[in-house]
């Protein structure tokens, strides 16, 4: 299965911080996924993401960062999903037009909304994770 990662807002707060439990999630999700970049820091054949995290995760976390595949988009973050794919999108904020594409494909399910306010939000996510898909704890 892949998991496609957006950064700011998912794997940053707002203001710039590693969100509680981010480098848990970041472990879990590279340790049992097929995971790509679905941000803007990874876009139009280009890969800056890993360089920003770098500010702000320890080496260890941007090891398994380099695990994440780049994606190639321009308008859309749709438009790097593999839709003929079990995938799971972990976004903070999803336009329109992107949720229309994931309606088309009837795979609107598979778009996990994460609002780093609500406490315990990445801990819950992979809870969730975890319960979708049937992992073990």
């Amino acid at each position: 299965m892949k998991v496609y990662l957006d950064i700011d807002g998912v794997l940053l707060t707002k203001s710039l911080t590693v969100p509680p439990d981010g480098k848990k999630l970041i472990h879990f999700v590279t340790e049992n996924f097929d995971c790509y970049w679905l941000t803007t820091h990874c876009r139009g054949g280009e890969n800056k993401a890993i360089e920003y995290l770098s500010k702000f995760y320890d080496d260890e976390v941007l090891e398994e960062l380099k695990k994440v595949k780049n994606t190639d988009w321009m308008d859309k973050k749709t438009e790097a999903i593999d839709f003929s794919s079990n995938f799971i999108w972990l976004e903070d904020y999803p336009f329109e037009a992107e949720k229309n594409d994931l309606k088309i494909h009837h795979q609107l399910d598979s778009l996990i909304l994460v609002d780093l306010n609500r406490e315990n939000e990445l801990r819950n996510i992979k809870s969730k994770i975890k319960v979708i898909r049937k992992i073990p704890d």
